[in-house]
């Protein structure tokens, strides 16, 4: 059945779905199914230039577009890889490791290590001596979202 509906539909397919993960690409960007799309075209394109030859049968282009995914994702991952550009701001994302450094007041007492600071208009768990509150603590590390400090 399968191969028979391979056969109705014709090389065209390959073009058609090669096109339609382009634009799914552009749908849900994500720079993956653009290879796809591109392996999805060569197979389409060599189905058609080939089509009357007896190896291009639909178990060979289903093969063909397989091994031209993986290499076309390889080669894909390279080049946006090697576009990579070092960012001016490299902790944006991580606001705890923005704070290591800065000295802020406790809020609540820390008591068996754990206690609350005031960061900006923000109240963060920290862990650290036992001190009272109001006391000045620098930020020296940051633990699964937890502030690690010591006293000023």
């Amino acid at each position: 059945m399968l191969e028979r509906l391979f056969a109705e539909l014709g090389p065209w397919n390959w073009v058609v779905l090669g096109l339609i993960l382009m634009i799914l690409e552009v749908a849900a960007p994500g720079i993956f199914f653009l290879w796809f799309g591109v392996a999805a075209l060569i197979v389409g394109a060599l189905a058609i230039l080939f089509g009357e030859a007896s190896w291009v049968n639909w178990e060979v282009q289903v093969i063909l577009f397989l091994v031209l995914s993986v290499i076309a994702v390889f080669i894909g991952r390279r080049l946006i890889g090697a576009t990579d550009v070092e960012s001016d701001e490299p902790l944006l994302n991580r606001r705890g490791e923005q704070l290591i450094g800065q000295v802020v007041t406790l809020e609540e007492a820390t008591v068996n290590g754990r206690g609350r600071a005031r960061v900006g208009d923000s109240l963060w768990r920290v862990t650290g001596p036992d001190l009272a509150a109001g006391t000045r603590v620098r930020i020296t590390g940051i633990d699964r979202g937890t502030l690690v400090v010591e006293a000023a």
